[in-house]
């Protein structure tokens, strides 16, 4: 598919630095308008590489970049409508909501595994364009609006646009804006029980098809089933930002380690600690950054932001891959749609910040909620009022 914008301008190459969904998106819905582009990514190729968990696919935002890149329907295939399901504890095991997607009724946010998304925009993406094992070192503005891209294994590329889809410590924001990732208040330990059904039926019958939050005392256990049968789990705390690392939980030795985690949940139902007691070796420590809300920069040429590198926020929105996507939609429509491609940029850019500031601010706000006095019962209530003004339009 090659539109007449992208046949009447010069040509005008153009860099992605990230492969992660955004940068995908983006490649590809260039790519089906007769635009190339090249991707770097830092990581070298790895098919059998963790690619994170279970994401819920937002109908405005993440369905519509999969539209603009001729996947829906591939999209539809697999995704779980069945993941929307969604399930909110206290810590003394009281249910505070239980919903159920109906069966064959589709919902508006469908799961699917990060790797599996990942997967699907790969398989339509023209394999040359990907570079594997490029880490960038540094983005040199040039004179002429270009930059000079220099990477840790010696190569060296020259290109018209620069675009940051490298995520929460990007080397390509600096070139924008002085603001960094901030530390949220809030750290997490990474758990995956696998083949929860199986191995653990119990367990995997109490959390259900989708998510389950368990909230209470400036902590959570935040599950999800995720597309391979495992449960990826959550243990979520209010902390000060080198807790993690003066907490003196041994994360390199899981038995202990897995024993410590319990002593910080010993007053909460039992059910909820086999999440811990189950899992498997692997155990990841995580701090949770973001951006402050409503960021923006004055535009500058050759150079733009997609994704967290743009907005980042906590998951607490469920908007992370979702804008991340929209956004690489958005840039590709601009860049498709005018003969200029800072003034594609620019009008980009203005668009981004309205959309991208709402959801952060939602973020924010629903952590805050979510780690406050009587969590489960104000997350509760909220989602209700959401849920009534929704039926009531």
């Amino acid at each position: 598919m090659t539109t007449e914008m992208a046949q009447s301008k010069e040509p005008q190459r153009i860099a992605i630095i990230g492969g992660g969904p955004g940068g995908l998106t983006l490649a590809l819905i260039l790519q089906r308008h007769g635009i190339q582009t090249v991707v770097y990514e830092r990581e070298a190729f790895d098919p059998n590489r963790e690619k994170g968990g279970s994401l819920d696919i937002h109908g405005d935002s993440g369905q519509f970049a999969l539209k603009q890149a001729g996947l829906y329907d591939q999209f539809q295939a697999i995704a779980r409508y069945e993941g929307e399901d969604f399930r909110l504890f206290d810590k003394t095991g009281t249910l505070h909501m239980d919903e159920v997607a109906e069966e064959g009724v589709q919902g508006d946010r469908p799961e699917i595994d990060r790797g599996t998304l990942c997967e699907l925009l790969l398989n339509a993406l023209d394999p040359e364009c990907i570079r594997y094992g490029h880490q960038l070192i540094q983005a040199v503005p040039l004179h002429n609006g270009m930059h000079e891209l220099r990477f840790e294994n010696g190569h060296v590329d020259t290109v018209h646009l620069v675009v940051g889809a490298d995520g929460a410590f990007s080397r390509i924001r600096p070139l924008l804006t002085d603001a960094t990732a901030e530390y949220t208040g809030l750290s997490m330990v990474e758990l995956n029980v696998l083949d929860a059904a199986s191995a653990h039926p119990e367990l995997a019958s109490f959390n259900g098809r989708g998510k389950l939050f368990a909230l209470a005392d400036h902590k959570a256990i935040l599950a999800q089933l995720n597309g391979d049968g495992r449960i990826k789990v959550y243990l979520s705390f209010r902390a000060e930002q080198d807790w993690l690392d003066t907490c003196d939980i041994p994360f390199s030795l899981p038995e202990e380690a897995k024993r410590q985690l319990l002593e910080y949940f010993s007053d909460w139902y039992d059910v909820l600690k086999d999440y811990i007691r189950f899992a498997e070796d692997a155990i990841y420590p995580r701090r949770i950054y973001m951006l402050p809300v409503g960021l923006t920069w004055k535009h500058k040429p050759g150079v733009t932001l997609i994704g967290d590198a743009a907005h980042l926020m906590s998951p607490f929105a469920g908007e992370g891959v979702n804008l991340a996507m929209l956004d690489a939609a958005e840039l590709a429509l601009a860049i498709i749609g005018h003969p200029d491609i800072n003034e594609a940029v620019c009008a980009y850019e203005a668009e981004m910040v309205e959309y991208s500031s709402v959801s952060a601010r939602m973020s924010d706000d629903n952590l805050k909620l979510m780690f406050s006095d009587d969590a489960a019962a104000q997350l509760a209530d909220l989602m209700n009022q959401y849920q009534e003004q929704t039926e009531s339009q």
